[in-house]
């Protein structure tokens, strides 16, 4: 990695640190540590949701008008004073601001930190990028939280209330990392728009919804996230709890198991997919996930014993890492290589919504379901992963052999932009494609 390169994941990696210290803990901390009621603390967490999506539809716009970095530095210190504000947050107005506060500041900073990383890295190194972003991501939150469960303590407000201080802290602490950040320009060609590229960047929305490949990608990121993210804290610990009788503190344990699938092979699994064309790995994603909500299945509606059952719940949540260990080097770049130079940011904002919208559905659906309807639970989620296998297929269809397999740039030296189907360029017609001149291939492969 670059010199940029490595101050933004250190950045993203102590932010999450922070973030570890407290998101297991805001529920308890509101609703019994502050004494502010059960109702109070859905709120909070409602609010804490709700904020991004009010957000985010605004956050890529400002991004690629004024650049990722302002954009990163304010969401780090609006996230500050709202961990600030609700460690000391004593009524339910405070609170609920607080967590408002900090929403908006955590979620602008997902689409500016991806945003960074791409401008900081090219089509080929884009995967270990964002496969590195993910891990340090995770490693972050599982270090944060294990530490602040040894210092929470319900019966001492002060307790939680240096936890959010500390994260308050490592948010300020990516700002100042941030601000030393000199970013080069985005490796793209000019020109990747039909006509006036800054024109066809303002009409934003428009743009991305005639871009179909881009939108056929959304649609299959909101299944990824729902049928997976979005039911780890809520369907599926209803249904292991309810259904198959699963000791709540193993919860816990299949949390750190998943986790520790992530940290233990994220790079294994990287060698063996950054080759590999991205539609395919997420087929097979889909294709693993289909089996551990089988898994899953056993756990809960098998006749095994408690021990089994609670084995096959922990295996579910360690199998659904791989799989995410799988994605992080195929989904995410893939936003960043299908966006023009001057819509990166909207590109990561859009997909940054999409994932949050899927996070909170998944809970409101899958949290009933899990708990009254274990049998049609895990049906339904076993065909929501078959359908992940069947839009990436479909995905593939429309992606330039590079898109689909970045690998191939080294191997062809050549350098191709899918563009949003328009009057002037056709369907699944690219830009810039060819052998490039060797200054000019030089430029754009050497800007990280």
């Amino acid at each position: 990695m670059g010199g940029a390169m490595r101050r933004i994941q250190t950045g993203n990696a102590l932010s999450a640190f922070g973030l570890g210290f407290t998101v297991p803990y805001l529920y308890v901390y509101v609703a019994q540590v502050r004494d502010l009621g059960a109702s109070t603390a859905g709120i909070v967490l409602a609010v804490f949701a709700m904020a991004a999506l009010v957000v985010l539809p605004f956050t890529g716009r400002v991004i690629d008008r004024r650049g990722p970095l302002p954009v990163l530095v304010g969401g780090a210190v609006l996230a500050a004073v709202g961990a600030l504000g609700m460690g000391v947050s004593g009524g339910v107005l405070m609170a609920v601001l607080s967590a408002a506060l900090l929403g908006a500041g955590t979620a602008v900073m997902q689409p500016a930190l991806a945003t960074m990383i791409v401008w900081s890295s090219t089509p080929s190194t884009r995967t270990r990028a964002f496969a590195t972003q993910f891990f340090l991501a995770n490693l972050g939150l599982g270090v944060g939280g294990l530490i602040g469960g040894q210092i929470v303590d319900v019966h001492r407000a002060g307790s939680f209330t240096l936890l959010f201080a500390i994260e308050a802290v490592m948010f300020l602490v990516l700002a100042a990392i941030a601000v030393t950040v000199r970013l080069p320009r985005p490796t793209a060609l000019p020109g990747v728009l039909p006509g006036d590229a800054g024109a066809s960047a303002k009409g934003g929305l428009r743009v991305l919804l005639k871009h179909r490949a881009m939108v056929q990608l959304s649609v299959l990121s909101f299944v990824i996230f729902f049928a997976c993210y979005g039911q780890f804290e809520s369907g599926l610990a209803a249904y292991g709890t309810e259904a198959a009788g699963i000791d709540p503190s193993a919860l816990g344990i299949a949390l750190a198991a998943n986790t520790a699938m992530i940290v233990v092979a994220q790079f294994v699994v990287l060698r063996l997919v950054e080759r590999r064309k991205r539609s395919r790995v997420i087929a097979a994603v889909g294709l693993l996930w289909a089996f551990s909500w089988l898994v899953a299945g056993y756990a809960g509606l098998g006749h095994g014993s408690q021990t089994m059952a609670t084995a096959a719940f922990i295996s579910t949540y360690a199998l659904f890492g791989l799989g995410e260990a799988m994605l992080t080097p195929t989904l995410v770049p893939l936003v960043a290589d299908l966006a023009p130079a001057s819509m990166v940011g909207q590109y990561n904002s859009v997909f940054a919504l999409v994932k949050q919208l899927a996070l909170a559905v998944g809970p409101v659906v899958g949290g009933p379901m899990g708990a009254a309807l274990p049998g049609p639970y895990v049906v339904t989620f076993v065909l929501f992963s078959l359908g992940i296998t069947v839009l990436a297929l479909r995905l593939g269809g429309r992606l330039t052999p590079v898109q689909d397999q970045p690998g191939l740039v080294s191997a062809s030296r050549v350098v191709v932009q899918h563009l949003p189907e328009s009057p002037s360029v056709g369907q699944g017609e690219s830009v810039g494609q060819g052998e490039l001149a060797p200054d000019r291939l030089a430029t754009a492969r050497g800007t990280a």
